[in-house]
């Protein structure tokens, strides 16, 4: 028997067997104007439309999303109307969300012990049948808690790394001791530097010269082998190191017994230069008043003052204590300030035929040929730099003026704008012809002047903000690609982003030679470091 119905299922016609002719031919009437297969496609298509409110029902609920005015809430939103009733706001997460937004909580607990850790909480909780109200003031006492005990552990941190950053390594004094010794002893120690027929490079502007300031011998070393290995044409390559009295020797029969190849490395001692003389150096003032200043204010007092506050956040704390290291109390600190320094009436100048130089703090690290900065066009601006205020690492680069400069201070706030992009020592690129030009010297030391006379509160110490301010629209700003910041107070850097810059910069407390570095950013340096040599190992200087 064969069965078929008619596409407008009104007909159904019924064969008994194949080939026979005969058949019942059935026919529905229907009085209703509506047809059976407008009804049938209309069930497909209510079918389909609850499978889709169904599954983007399901899947809000899953999200847990309380308001939303997406797509995926219409099942949420019709669902409970189709079923004649309107949707509640979760009281329960209102009261804790309430709780948790406000409220002192040791007054709530009435003195008792909050959760020590996420564990007894959890074990309170299934002990004890606890309302949303106890529920939530526990979970918050409990937060607090921890929130403390972090914030303890991480200036604990800040304050042993404060106290090692401050210390001199026993293997550095030992080097210095054994290269001082070794320079009364020893003639090779003490030849001339650099080799009498290189002489005449170091006035010779058309060289490629290399300032570099440092009482560290290992850090020195470590900075002109990196640089002149790094050199495409390392006899083009000038490096003046500006070392003080007690370094002098040390540092010269380094240099003495350990030439850089090609390069040149000329040893200058701070003593020799006669107006470094008490009272045309501001900052020797500086350093005298600070010893009598005191401890309060911007500056934030002692180092154990500034543990003791509460009130600050850990990362505020570290910078305070950043700003009592004692090399910011140094002369070595401010003496690129007095690059372009010609005066006839002394014996020795600085750079006075010089028309630019690079200089380099000597926690940095060269891994690229620099050559390629004396071409970078500065625009008649004297300072080329780094900004400190844009990149992809925020915690690094977002260094505005408001981070150096104390804007609390009327001198401040009226004369400079703090949302304003600061920019990095450690590589600069000076241009001291156009600097001689220019009154930069003279503003420093006038704001060295109103510092003194604002008892050292227009900002901590150092040498980046008044520097910040005697440079301002004096600085031409370079591709970020030549200085990477940040080494020695973070290690979110990876190796491979800092392998990729032209210099490395560990500023910070964890300088490469202690042991308080970070482990996987240290051997960007300790490669440019000859352990295999007589004074390293002596001293037993390593690597790790």
């Amino acid at each position: 028997m064969q069965l078929h119905i008619s596409p407008s299922l009104r007909h159904v016609t019924f064969s008994p067997v194949k080939g026979v002719r005969d058949s019942i031919k059935v026919k529905f009437l229907s009085r209703r104007r509506v047809s059976y297969r407008m009804v049938f496609y209309g069930l497909l298509i209510a079918t389909f439309i609850l499978r889709f409110v169904f599954v983007l029902t399901a899947m809000d609920t899953i999200e847990g999303q309380m308001e939303c005015s997406s797509l995926g809430c219409i099942g949420k939103r019709l669902g409970p109307r189709l079923l004649g009733r309107r949707p509640e706001p979760t009281k329960v997460l209102e009261e804790i969300n309430g709780i948790l937004e406000k409220g002192n909580i040791q007054k709530m607990l009435g003195g008792e012990e909050p959760p020590q850790s996420l564990e007894e909480f959890i074990s309170e909780i299934k002990g004890h049948k606890l309302d949303t109200k106890t529920f939530a003031f526990r979970l918050k006492s409990m937060v607090n808690h921890l929130e403390q005990k972090a914030r303890a552990a991480k200036i604990q941190e800040y304050l042993y790394r404060h106290v090692a950053s401050n210390a001199i390594p026993k293997q550095l004094h030992c080097l210095a001791l054994r290269l001082a010794h070794e320079h009364s002893v020893n003639a090779a120690a003490r030849r001339p530097l650099p080799d009498p027929k290189r002489v005449p490079s170091l006035i010779d502007p058309s060289y490629h010269h290399y300032v570099l300031a440092s009482d560290n011998v290992l850090a020195a070393s470590t900075v002109v082998a990196s640089l002149a290995s790094n050199a495409l044409r390392p006899g083009r390559v000038v490096v003046h190191v500006i070392t003080d009295r007690k370094t002098r020797a040390p540092m010269h029969a380094w240099f003495a017994l350990h030439p850089p190849g090609e390069a040149a490395v000329e040893v200058k001692p701070l003593h020799r230069f006669e107006w470094l003389a008490r009272g045309r150096v501001p900052v020797m003032e500086a350093m005298e008043r600070d010893e009598g200043v005191p401890s309060r204010g911007f500056r934030g007092g002692s180092a154990a003052e500034i543990v003791a506050r509460a009130d600050e956040r850990a990362v505020v704390v570290a910078a305070k204590l950043q700003a009592l290291s004692p090399k910011y109390n140094s002369v070595m600190n401010h003496i690129r300030i007095h690059l372009p320094e010609v005066e006839k009436s002394d014996a020795l100048h600085l750079f006075p035929s010089l028309n630019k130089v690079v200089f380099l703090d000597d926690d940095i690290v060269v891994q690229a040929d620099l050559s390629p900065l004396w071409d970078i066009d500065l625009h008649g601006k004297v300072n080329g730099a780094v900004e400190t205020c844009r990149g992809g690492d925020k915690f690094v680069m977002s260094k505005r003026l408001r981070s150096y400069l104390n804007f609390s201070h009327p001198l401040i706030s009226k004369n400079f704008d703090p949302n304003e992009c600061a920019w990095a020592y450690g590589m600069n690129v000076f241009d001291l012809e156009v600097w001689r030009r220019t009154n930069i010297s003279q503003t420093y030391h006038h704001w060295l002047h109103k510092n003194l006379e604002s008892q050292l509160s227009l900002w901590q110490l150092g040498t980046l903000p008044p520097a910040l301010i005697a440079f301002h629209g004096q600085v031409h700003v370079i591709d970020p690609y030549w200085h990477m910041l940040g080494l020695g107070y973070q290690d979110n850097t990876s190796v491979s982003a800092a392998e990729e810059a032209a210099v490395v910069h560990f500023n910070g407390r964890g300088k490469p030679w202690l042991d308080i570095a970070f482990p996987q950013l240290k051997p960007l340096w300790t490669k440019y470091v000859n352990y295999s040599d007589r004074f390293i190992k002596r001293c037993k200087i390593k690597a790790s």
